[in-house]
Order: structure tokens, then sequence, then C-alpha cells
């Protein structure tokens, strides 16, 4: 004999953290800080900081244009807030240049790891929800 099974509804509840960040910009924040410091503050060696920007960077052409795509991610998040254009074309300029130098062997490896394009736009974008604020 056969049994046919009804399907129940399932309540599923997350839970967060007590210091979560409560609204989207703030998740969407932290997020952009991580990212940034994985690709150019992670490490140090001898006072030089550095990250996976630097690293993957040293591969030919390839790995330029990997970081650069990961590092749109800031600049998605300033567009999904609505943050401005000039907000985003600062973003958008330093991805740009960082990309362009980093395509030249050896100078652009060097480049990358002085630069910090990611860092900077972590900053820009910081600074840009700090004046939407106010």
């Amino acid at each position: 004999m056969m049994t046919v099974m009804s399907a129940q509804p399932v309540t599923v509840r997350r839970t967060f953290p007590k210091d979560a960040p409560s609204s989207s910009l703030e998740s969407d924040l932290a997020r952009v800080r991580r990212l940034a410091s994985w690709l150019d503050t992670r490490w140090s060696i001898a006072g030089v900081r550095f990250g996976f920007d630097s690293i993957i960077g040293l591969i030919p052409g390839v790995g330029d244009t990997a970081m650069t795509l990961v590092g749109l991610y800031p600049l998605a998040v300033a567009r999904k807030h609505k943050l401005g254009a000039w907000v985003q074309a600062r973003m958008g300029l330093n991805l740009l240049g960082d990309w362009l130098v980093g395509l030249v062997p050896l100078v652009g490896d060097l480049f990358d790891v002085g630069f910090k394009a990611h860092a900077r736009n972590a900053r820009i974008l910081e600074d840009a929800v700090r004046k939407a604020r106010s």
C-alpha cells in the first residue's frame, strides 16, 4: 500500500550575532573592508603590506584582470546605494589605473604593492557613506 505524504511548510529562522551589522549598507561596507584587506594589506614582510592582488598579479595579464574584476564589487556597492557618479568614477579610475600599470611586468607588480587600489576604493566608499549620512 502506498502512502501519500503532504508537504508541510518549514519555518527557518536565522540568528545573527548581536554585533552583526543591521542594515544592508553596513553589511556591504563590512564586506568591502574585508575584501580590501585580503586584496591589499593582509600580510606584511619587512614592514611592506601586501595581499592577494600583489600575489595573483604576478600572473601576467590574467592576474591583474582577475583582481580588477574582483575589485568591481565596491563599485557595485556604491552604485547599489546610489552614492553618486563622482564616487563611482573615482573608484573606477583607481581600478583602471591599477589594471593598466599592472599589465607591465615587474613594474606593475611593484605598483600594486604601493598603490593599493582596493584599500583606496574602500576609503572612498566609507567617506561617501559618511558624507551621505551627515
